[in-house]
C-alpha cells in the first residue's frame, strides 16, 4: 500500500507520494494524446512535424493525419488521491530515439503500452522492452474511430501476453478513460512488487 507523508510541522497537510509511469507504444498510438488528455498541468511536449526528410523512416500507414512527432518525451502529471501523484513520461514511438528510454524507465513504477488494432505490431518492441526489464505494464488499446475492436482476450493472445499482464479497452482522448488506464497500472504495478507469502 501506498501512504503519503504527513509533516508533524504542518498539521493535516499531506505530501503526497509521486510515482513516475512511461507511456510507450508504436508511432501514433496516442501517446501524446493520453498524456494530454489526463494531465492537470499543461503538458511539456516536444514534438517536431513530420519532413519529407523523415518519410521513408516513419510508416504513416493507417495513420496518414498524423502531422508530428515527439522527438524526446511528452510530460504530465496527475493527482489520483491526495496522497498519490504520478508523473507521466511519455517515450518517442521510433525505433531512432529508442536510446532515450533508458533514461526515462530509470525509476518507473511501471507503464502503459498504447496499442493500435490497426498496427498491432507496431507495440511489439515497447512490450518486449519492459518485460526485459521487469517494469510492470498494462496494454491499453486505443479504440480509434474506425478501427476494429477485438475483445481483450483475443489483444492478450495476438500479443502473447502474460495471463497477468492487465489489457485494458480505452479512448486516449478521454481523461476518464486515460485515467482508468492509470489505475490499471499503479494497481499492477503495486500487485507485482508485493511480498508473495
Amino acid at each position: 500500500m501506498v501512504y503519503g507523508h504527513s509533516d508533524p510541522g504542518r498539521p493535516h497537510i499531506v505530501e503526497p507520494v509521486t510515482l513516475k509511469i512511461l507511456v510507450a507504444g508504436g508511432f501514433g498510438a496516442g501517446k501524446t494524446t493520453l498524456v494530454g488528455a489526463v494531465s492537470e498541468i499543461r503538458p511539456l511536449r516536444t514534438e517536431e512535424l513530420l519532413t519529407e526528410a523523415g518519410r521513408p523512416v516513419d510508416d504513416i500507414a493507417g495513420v496518414e493525419s498524423k502531422t508530428t512527432t515527439t522527438v524526446a518525451m511528452d510530460f504530465g502529471r496527475i493527482t489520483l488521491r491526495e496522497d498519490l501523484v504520478l508523473y507521466l513520461f511519455g517515450t518517442p514511438g521510433q525505433d531512432r530515439f529508442w536510446f532515450l528510454w533508458d533514461e526515462l524507465a530509470t525509476g518507473a513504477l511501471g507503464a502503459v503500452v498504447l496499442a493500435d488494432t490497426r498496427r498491432l505490431e507496431d507495440c511489439f518492441a515497447a512490450i518486449d522492452y519492459f518485460e526485459r526489464r521487469d517494469i510492470s505494464f498494462t496494454v491499453a488499446v486505443n479504440c480509434f474511430e474506425g478501427a476494429d475492436r477485438y475483445p481483450e482476450d483475443s489483444v492478450r493472445d495476438a500479443l502473447d501476453l502474460d495471463p497477468g499482464t492487465p489489457v485494458v479497452l480505452c479512448d486516449a482522448r478521454e481523461r476518464e478513460s486515460a485515467k482508468h488506464v492509470l489505475i490499471s497500472v499503479v494497481e499492477h504495478a503495486m500487485l507485482a512488487s508485493a511480498p508473495q507469502g
